[in-house]
């Protein structure tokens, strides 16, 4: 150690002896002592009990979850917050065991008479302690997370009662608290690195600034620590689990350690999230709940709203053998991965259950289920909740969960956007980034190359019916036709398409193969045509284009009506040597005989 880490060494050795805490020790055991920094710049005394706690029989006492701590502080107005003296030093070791916390120093070797920190059951023993002194009070008025104690209450009145009996209680078994770290009458209160208040609960701003801070990863274990300490906050964020994949493949074995653009993306992207992150309300039973779901091949993810206040998010990523589930079933995980995130909340009261996937809403009448459908319909069973169909479109909360936008530069040509769309070639060069705050798409550039309404006005004047059309627009009595500014014919505000067939056909090719309709039936792409274009037979043209696609007629099912019974007289040999044959068309359905 150095000079100054020795003085600070033999000055707490002193302070501990002086309060009994360590005695000299002839102990075979002997543990190593070093120093880690505290905020305000001081030393802590640590020991590394690595080596006896890998020895030691584990006290499964459970610690609670924070998550179901913080769910107890709906309605509450006043907090009162209270940090015990040196928690585990207020418990003292049974004399034969003492030579187990043995530890040596320049100084000499020791051993602990209280229960020092660095003991792997110190925080379930200590845990214990608490919940035994202050059960009449748990989940009333009070939460306890090993040493921290927080006293909550809707009115003043009430507070002032819950501050006297808790504090009562601990001076009659005999725990003292440090008065410098005790917050009292606090509208606000900073806990386990939230801040709880009426509205709600939002992250530690001070907490924030470790992550914001954090340094570029350099290896697999600082990727490790960074995503520990972010995941502690991933209930405040949207999407955590696909914005943080590119660094989580990291950790991965047989996965070789390489940073790159996506990586560094992700990591900065975690930091914006963090601190910017919404408040969320505090759910109260029997308000109801609503849940919305969503799933894609990236990954599920869930919200949990009650009223128009966001409870929770969540969000995962895809194991290997869900990559092959097909759409019905990954929607349905997506259900089931919310019912079991938050059953502590759902189980035993009456929600709505929001999801993109129509056919999901019959899977209670469905008749044939698959044996994992089953399984996860059994456990449905258990919770009182009706599933509601609600359009991908207007599910966005949970979309944004489960479909993270490439940050990649896209070029696309895009023809179907608009009436406008198909005649003129539009190249839209855009970036796509959703920020936390914002939650909105924005498109970084846009260029248009008008090549055609120049083409449909000329068409236009060319053809032979243009005269005619142009006196149903004089005509006052005619109210169908008009002419619009960019000097293009519009027959009930659908722009007419002149008998030009390259014009013709390139709007059919769009409004079929392009990108944004992916061969559309007959019905549905005339439907979607007559709601721009119109010209004479345009339906007939539609029907004829479908007819004559080979990837339709390759690829479609047939909807025929399948054929009934074969109801004609057959005609058999009369004699031997004679043979009768029976022929017939599929397709024409002539029969003839031979």
């Amino acid at each position: 150690m150095a000079p100054k880490e020795l003085e600070e060494l033999r000055t707490q050795l002193n302070e501990l002896g002086e309060k009994g805490f360590i005695t000299p020790s002839m102990s075979p055991w002997g543990a190593p002592v070093l120093f880690v920094k505290k905020k305000d710049g001081s030393l802590r005394l640590c020991i590394d009990y690595r080596q006896l706690n890998k020895m030691t029989i584990r006290n499964k006492y459970p610690l609670p979850r924070i998550d179901d701590l913080f769910d107890q502080l709906r309605g509450a107005k006043f907090f009162s917050k209270i940090d015990l003296r040196s928690g585990y030093h207020q418990l003292r070791i049974r004399e034969e065991d003492r030579y187990k916390t043995a530890f040596s120093t320049r100084y000499g070797h020791y051993q602990f008479t209280v229960m020092p920190f660095g003991l792997t059951n110190a925080p379930a023993i200590f845990m214990d302690l608490m919940h035994r002194v202050l059960k009449p009070y748990l989940d009333r008025f009070v939460i306890v997370f090993i040493d921290d104690i927080l006293i909550y209450s809707k009115t003043r009145e009430d507070h002032k009662q819950h501050l006297r009996e808790t504090l009562q209680t601990l001076r009659e078994h005999r725990l003292f608290a440090k008065f410098s770290k005790c917050e009292f009458w606090l509208a606000e209160v900073k806990f386990l690195g939230h801040v709880v208040g009426a509205a709600g609960i939002a992250v530690d701003p001070s907490k924030i600034q470790t992550i914001t801070d954090w340094p570029t990863p350099s290896s697999v274990s600082e990727i490790r620590s960074f995503l520990g300490l972010a995941g502690y906050y991933r209930r405040f964020v949207k999407d955590f689990s696909k914005i943080a994949s590119p660094m989580t493949r990291l950790t991965q074995k047989d996965v070789a350690y390489e940073w790159t653009e996506k990586c560094e993306a992700a990591f900065a992207q975690l930091k914006r999230s963090l601190t910017t992150a919404p408040v969320l309300v505090l759910p109260e039973a029997g308000l109801g709940f609503l849940v919305y779901t969503d799933a894609c091949y990236t990954g599920l993810g869930c919200v949990l709203m009650q009223g128009s206040g966001v409870v929770a998010y969540a969000s995962r990523q895809l194991k290997v053998h869900e990559k092959n589930y097909p759409t019905h079933d990954l929607e349905l995980a997506a259900v089931v991965f919310a019912l079991k995130t938050w059953r502590y909340l759902l189980y035993g009261e009456k929600f709505t259950l929001f999801t993109d996937h129509k056919s999901l809403t019959y899977l209670f009448t469905q008749k044939e289920l698959n044996m994992r459908q089953r399984r996860w319909l059994e456990y449905l069973k258990d919770y009182d909740f009706s599933l509601e169909y609600h359009p991908g479109k207007a599910n966005v909360v949970a979309d944004a969960l489960s479909r993270r936008p490439s940050r990649d530069t896209e070029v696309v040509t895009c023809h179907m956007m608009h009436e406008y769309g198909l005649l003129e070639a539009a190249t839209i060069v855009c970036q796509t980034e959703v920020p936390i705050e914002t939650q909105v798409m924005i498109c970084a550039q846009m260029r248009l190359q008008t090549v055609s309404t120049q083409r449909v006005s000329e068409g236009q004047r060319n053809d032979q019916s243009y005269s005619r059309f142009s006196e149903l627009v004089r005509s006052a009595e005619c109210t169908d036709w008009a002419e619009t500014t960019d000097q293009c014919l519009r027959y009930r505000g659908r722009l007419w398409i002149p008998e030009v067939p390259e014009l013709r056909d390139e709007i059919l090719q769009e409004s079929h193969r392009s990108r944004f309709t992916v061969h559309p039936g007959r019905t549905k792409m005339y439907h979607d045509m007559r709601r721009h274009f119109w010209w004479p037979g345009m339906k007939a043209d539609v029907s004829r284009f479908i007819r004559n696609c080979g990837i339709c007629q390759q690829v479609k099912a047939e909807h025929r009506r399948p054929g009934g019974l074969l109801l004609y007289r057959f005609l058999f040999p009369d004699g031997n040597g004679k043979t009768s044959l029976w022929i017939l068309s599929r397709i024409t359905e002539d029969r003839e005989e031979t």
